[in-house]
């Protein structure tokens, strides 16, 4: 068992790591005050492959693993982890695109996509469905040229933003078999958004409500087969979980990193702060936790490219251990700047708000302990 990065992989990271901190993270405050990200980012971003990391190299896609993935979020994080998980579900629509749209619907938005000249959003969260994601209620009704979409998209990333948006709609019976996928590009008629939500963290991402009022959209707009759009969706979210959860470790990382920094420059009773033995313990128990989370993600990223049986449930386990030790983590690192982590200025209390809702998105970590449990309970 191997547990270094080859060397493709080493340099993946570093090429992620330089772009963040070169155009990113010098903007990552000025951008969360503006509630925006700039446009003028995504193709940059589509120029190193990034925009279309596992979508396969015969469509003029990366073709990289989902540990390669991981890499690339995790290094973006460092710079901003509400810009990276932003990327993060831009990819998980396009390979969504690849994977199940037809060839005529992924020769009309695929150039695009892949360039992030057109950006994507992903959408089956409504107000009256969450964790229960089957039970969505936005309905897509046939007609002569297509389908007439009514109803109502809740926590979308990059609403109003972005340039289309995947979304799981309801073309028949109640439950996951009566669920689609179609995608809905901006300015169509019909599509409109709410007010941009005002968030405790991941500000530079504009949140809204995505809103159908007899939006027609051409049969060709239908993503793979009627009645498919849910296993569609729950495929996507195995890597979306790893994703998340590298963005979470990033910016852990960079928290720790800074921390680092403060404690041997801070002085306190006469000597550096890093001197005391109780603040020592904290960094070793905090540098303990985050490489448990590293590894333990690399290993659920290695199943799911390894179809492996169990994936599904390391992905789920991966989830929940790194988000909530990668918030632990920037949590503790504040405690230590004292009053200092305090301060925007100091860049950890932006840290602390944005990896909070890692626990949310992507299936709640107590959604993540159900299937844990039932897989066990299956294989007893």
């Amino acid at each position: 068992m191997d547990f270094a990065l080859t060397e493709e992989q080493t340099a993946i990271f570093d090429v992620a790591h330089a772009f963040g901190q070169s155009e990113i993270a010098p903007h990552a405050r000025e951008w969360e005050a503006a509630g925006t990200i700039p446009k003028d980012l995504w193709p940059k971003v589509g120029e190193l492959g990034f925009a279309s990391l596992y979508v396969s190299e015969e469509a003029r896609g990366a073709g990289l693993s989902r540990l390669d993935a991981t890499l690339v979020f995790e290094a973006l994080s460092m710079a901003c982890p509400s810009v990276a998980a932003f990327l993060s579900i831009h990819n998980m629509c396009a390979k969504m695109l690849d994977s199940f749209a037809d060839d005529d619907l992924k020769a009309r938005v695929m150039p695009d996509v892949l360039s992030m000249n057109t950006v994507l959003s992903y959408c089956l969260t409504e107000p009256g469905s969450g964790s229960d994601a089957a039970a969505l209620r936005t309905r897509a009704e046939r007609t002569n040229e297509g389908y007439v979409l009514n109803g109502t998209k809740a926590f979308i990333s990059g609403g109003g933003y972005s340039d289309a948006y995947v979304c799981m709609v309801r073309t028949g019976e109640d439950g996951p078999k009566g669920v689609s996928t179609v995608y809905v590009e901006d300015g169509t008629e019909g599509l409109s958004f709410g007010g941009l939500e005002d968030k405790m963290g991941w500000k530079s991402q504009p949140t809204a409500q995505v809103q159908f009022d007899n939006c027609n959209i051409p049969s060709g707009n239908l993503v793979g087969e009627e009645g498919s759009g849910f296993k569609y969706a729950m495929m996507g979210l195995d890597g979306g979980r790893l994703n998340i959860a590298a963005c979470s470790l990033g910016a852990a990382q960079t928290a720790i990193d800074a921390t680092l920094a403060y404690m041997g420059e801070r002085k306190a009773f006469g000597q550096p702060i890093d001197q005391f033995q109780g603040l020592q313990f904290r960094l070793a128990d905090m540098e303990i936790e985050l490489q448990a989370a590293r590894t333990f993600l690399r290993q659920a990223a290695w199943k799911l490219d390894n179809g492996a049986p169990d994936a599904t449930k390391f992905c789920a386990m991966a989830k929940k251990f790194v988000t909530e030790a990668g918030s632990k983590v920037v949590d503790q690192c504040l405690q230590l700047h004292g009053g200092y982590g305090y301060l925007a200025d100091y860049g950890i209390e932006k840290l602390v708000r944005d990896l909070r809702v890692h626990q949310i998105l992507e299936g709640t970590n107590e959604i993540m302990r159900v299937i844990v449990a039932r897989d066990m309970l299956k294989n007893r």
